[in-house]
C-alpha cells in the first residue's frame, strides 16, 4: 500500500505543528522518520494514522483519503510511543477488541506470537512491565495484518534479544506480504540498519528525505593526514559540506562522485587518507546543523 502526504499542514492554537509536509512511501519498504524532540515526528505520525484532521493537504494510501475512512484505517495500525490499553483488561480481552477492528486478524498468530514471546494472555495487562506490554503491542499488530504499519519510538523498552525477534518478523511481513512500515526514532543506528529510506524533520517541516543507498553513492567521509593544514580553497574545490580538524588530521564529508574526489584529494599531496563510510548520525548531525540545531557542549558548576 503506497503512501502519500501533499502539502500537509497541522496547527494547535497558533502554534504550527506540520508545515507543507511532502512525503511518498513505495509499498513493502522500511522508513525512517528522524528529527529533533519537538521536531513534531509524533503528529505527522498521527496525522498518518487519521487520528488527526490535517488543516490543510491529504494523506492517501493508494490514492484514498485515511481520515474517517474506515475502509482504509483497516489496513493501517499505529502503535503508539506509550503502549496504551484500556482499563483492567487482559491479552485476551484486547485481542477480541482487534478482532473486531481489523477484518485480516488472525487468531492462529495470536496464540502462536503470544506462546513464542511467553505472554499470559488472561493476565492484567496493567500488570506488565514496560517491556512486557511493547511486546503485547507487537503481538496484537503483527496479529491484525496489517498493509501499513505507524511505529512511533517502536523499541523503547524491548531488551536487544526481544528487538531482534520483533525486526525479524517484520522483515517477514515485508517480504511476504508487502507490508510497508513507518517508524519515528532517535535510534540512528538502529534505523541505519533497519530502513530503506529516511526522511528528517524539524520544526514541523520535512527537510530531507532519501532512499540510503543514494545517500551512500552521493556523500562520503574522508580522513586525511598533511604536513601543513590545507586552506579553505581546499574545501571550497573538494565540495565539502562539513569538516573538522584535530592536529594534522582533517575529516571531511563530500558530496559528490567519489572516484572525482580521490582525484582532487591527491592534487593536494597528502600524506595519507582514507575513505570511511559515513553514518546516518553523521547526517543527521550535519543536516540539523544547516539548521542551525548542532551540537553544543555546556560546562556546568
Amino acid at each position: 500500500m503506497r503512501m502519500e502526504t501533499k502539502a500537509l499542514d497541522k496547527s494547535f492554537g497558533s502554534q504550527k505543528a506540520i508545515s507543507n509536509a511532502a512525503l511518498s512511501i513505495e509499498p513493502g519498504t522500511i522508513h525512517g522518520l528522524l528529527g529533533s524532540n519537538g521536531a513534531g515526528k509524533t503528529t505527522f505520525m498521527k496525522l498518518l494514522a487519521g487520528v488527526y484532521k490535517p488543516d490543510a493537504g491529504d494523506v492517501l494510501y493508494d490514492g484514498q483519503e485515511i481520515f474517517e475512512n474506515p475502509d482504509i484505517k483497516d489496513d493501517v495500525l499505529f502503535i503508539h510511543d506509550v503502549p496504551y490499553f484500556f482499563s483492567g483488561v487482559s491479552l485476551n480481552d484486547m485481542a477480541a477488541f482487534y478482532k473486531g477492528m481489523y477484518s485480516n486478524w488472525s487468531d492462529k498468530r495470536f496464540a502462536q506470537l503470544t506462546a513464542h514471546f511467553k505472554l499470559d494472555s488472561k493476565k492484567a495487562l496493567s500488570q506488565l512491565s514496560k517491556g512486557m506490554k511493547r511486546q503485547a503491542s507487537f503481538v496484537l499488530a503483527f496479529s491484525a495484518c496489517p498493509k501499513v504499519m505507524l511505529l512511533d519510538e517502536p523499541f523503547d523498552g524491548l531488551d536487544p534479544i526481544v528487538r531482534h525477534q520483533v525486526k525479524n518478523i517484520m522483515v517477514q511481513d515485508i517480504a511476504n506480504h508487502g507490508m510497508t512500515v513507518i517508524a519515528s526514532s532517535h535510534n540512528l543506528r538502529e534505523m541505519e540498519d533497519l530502513c530503506d529510506s529516511v526522511s528528517i524533520m524539524h520544526k514541523g517541516e520535512l527537510l530531507f528525505h532519501r532512499d540510503l543507498i543514494e545517500i551512500k553513492g552521493t556523500h562520503c567521509k574522508i580522513q586525511i593526514a598533511f604536513n601543513t593544514l590545507p586552506d579553505q580553497a581546499f574545501y571550497e574545490h573538494l565540495g565539502v559540506v562539513h569538516h573538522e580538524a584535530k592536529g594534522r588530521i582533517v575529516t571531511c564529508i563530500v558530496k559528490g562522485d567519489l572516484e572525482n574526489i580521490e582525484k582532487k584529494v591527491t592534487q593536494y599531496n597528502p600524506l595519507m587518507y582514507d575513505i570511511l563510510p559515513l553514518t546516518l548520525e553523521e547526517l543527521f548531525t550535519y543536516e540539523m546543523g544547516e539548521k542551525g540545531y548542532e551540537i553544543s557542549n555546556i560546562i556546568v558548576e
